[in-house]
């Protein structure tokens, strides 16, 4: 695919956000030697305990084992030995999110995850397995392993982390860890050369924006929404997909939408051949992107958490995120948990 991010934009603090859920409200990796891995955890797991006076652990969102992805292991060694016996790591994504992840004319599942994922998998020595399903779906699938892990632009955000519904702050579920690997912005867009005026959020007072559900874009609809004055409140109409969001306003059935910089600057540049959008005003809310993984899966996340720091040290990242043209939200080294 063309670098079009970097053609349509300099910079890029870019975002999807999954929470406002954990998209709900949205913006892999791959999967065998039982013996040792078990023989690894041991020898990890004391590490650890004797070190453990020695490293207070700050952050809620995930253990000290989740967050250390370091050492002399291979990323390979350090998976779970049911996975690495199943050789196979199920993704669950909403793979509807061009250039994140789509399906190209062939029926085929790309883009910028499915091609990071596969990088992973050849660390990890396993396969990601990529599985559709709608956004707001994705962590309830994880609670329920029908999925891995969870890697569909999705927005690591202290909510997300601990189970809050971000909308009521009342505790919906247990979480989840993320491990980081792109970040991303949130921008606005609207028809071509129809504007209407809209710079900022607050231009969005008494017009009618189409969203995601459950992204941070929908987030930020309705919590903008609330500052609005005048009884003049933003008409928000919400959908499972992004892509069902476009059509909407392409029909004119509304004045403008919202989604993660790379997800808007791709459908200014492909929609209509470059002739339906255009993205108005800054971007806001930069976050991290991160592979979501069920709580207390903390094997799981540090073999994930290497395999990205692998993938950034021998180049593949970099190649990656050089073909899609987003260089500016590229990180220099995972992170576990670091949204906020």
């Amino acid at each position: 695919m063309p670098c079009f991010i970097t053609a349509l934009a300099t910079t890029l603090t870019c975002r999807r956000n999954p929470i406002m859920t954990a998209r709900s409200t949205r913006r892999t990796a791959a999967k065998t030697r039982i013996a040792a891995v078990g023989a690894i955890a041991v020898a990890g797991t004391m590490l650890l305990t004797a070190c453990g006076d020695q490293t207070k652990n700050n952050d809620a969102g995930g253990s000290e084992t989740a967050k250390t992805g370091t050492g002399t292991s291979s990323p390979a060694d350090l998976l779970p030995a049911d996975i690495k016996s199943k050789g196979v790591i199920k993704v669950g994504s909403d793979i509807a999110y061009p250039p994140v992840e789509f399906k190209d004319k062939s029926g085929e599942t790309v883009g910028i995850d499915p091609d990071l994922a596969a990088a992973l998998g050849k660390e990890l020595g396993v396969e990601f397995q990529f599985e559709n399903g709608t956004f707001d779906t994705l962590i309830t699938g994880l609670r329920s392993k029908r999925y891995d892990i969870a890697m569909s632009a999705m927005t690591d955000s202290k909510e997300r982390q601990e189970g809050i519904d971000p909308e009521t702050k009342k505790k919906v579920g247990e979480g989840v860890d993320f491990v980081d690997y792109f970040t991303a912005g949130v921008s606005i867009y609207t028809k071509k050369g129809d504007d209407q005026g809209i710079k900022t959020w607050s231009d969005l007072c008494g017009k009618k924006i189409a969203v995601q559900r459950n992204t941070v874009s929908h987030d930020l609809a309705k919590d903008e929404s609330k500052k609005c004055a005048g009884g003049k409140k933003i008409a928000i109409e919400a959908f499972d997909t992004d892509l069902e969001a476009q059509t909407r306003i392409r029909s004119g059935g509304a004045d403008a939408g919202s989604s993660d910089f790379p997800v808007a600057a791709y459908a200014v540049k492909t929609s209509g051949g470059g002739k339906d959008f255009q993205i108005v005003g800054d971007q806001v809310e930069a976050a991290p992107y991160g592979i979501a993984v069920a709580k207390g899966n903390d094997q799981l996340t540090k073999a994930l958490k290497a395999a990205v720091d692998a993938i950034i040290k021998n180049g593949e990242y970099e190649k990656v995120i050089a073909k899609w043209g987003v260089e500016a939200g590229a990180v220099t080294e995972a992170k576990v948990n670091g949204g906020s």
